[in-house]
């Protein structure tokens, strides 16, 4: 498994590091998140080794990871961009909406957003992704960039977990009860 340093992945996917991540918060006793798998319909198996060879999505997914954190309910989606800005479209619409449901029944929603070209993560809150499907919807600018981000959620990328998300989770969780 790939580990963060000062030149970004290199060879591992940002989901696996949070798979890893999530393992350790779960044995810590920290948090329990799954990672939810995306629905398909298989069209073709094969019937030798029972491996699917030909499926389509059969629905749209919600978000990348469900779960608990000392007992509060939240989701996030892993997201990337190879530039400093991060189109819009790469978030769809039934994931806003999924998100949206979610912070009404009194979860946390939040994107993980790794800019490659700067090697920052970032925990983007909900309320500024709903902030910025908004602009877009109301014909303003379709993307938003990494110097729009707050600051006080850039992720660290060291230490013994490779993304460390929980401290950005307490300091959103901290806005919205003050």
């Amino acid at each position: 498994m790939g580990t963060w340093n000062s030149r970004g992945l290199r060879g591992s996917t940002l989901e696996d590091l949070i798979n890893v991540t999530n393992e350790r918060y779960a044995r810590q006793n920290l948090a329990l998140i799954q990672k939810i798998p995306t629905p398909i319909k298989p069209l073709q198996i094969d019937k030798q080794t029972r491996h699917i060879t030909l499926a389509y999505f059969d629905q749209k997914s919600t978000v990348d990871y469900i779960g608990v954190v000392q007992g509060i309910p939240v989701c996030f989606d892993a997201k990337e961009s190879l530039t400093e800005t991060f189109p819009l479209h790469n978030i769809h619409e039934h994931q806003v909406e999924f998100m949206s449901a979610f912070e009404q029944q009194q979860g946390i929603a939040f994107i993980l957003l790794y800019f490659t070209a700067r090697d920052e993560l970032y925990y983007v809150p909900f309320s500024d992704i709903i902030r910025f499907w908004n602009r877009g919807k109301d014909g303003g600018r379709k993307s938003f960039t990494i110097d729009e981000l707050d600051r006080d959620f850039l992720i660290p990328l060291y230490g013994s977990v490779p993304v460390p998300y929980l401290q950005a989770l307490q300091t959103d969780l901290s806005r919205r009860d003050s």
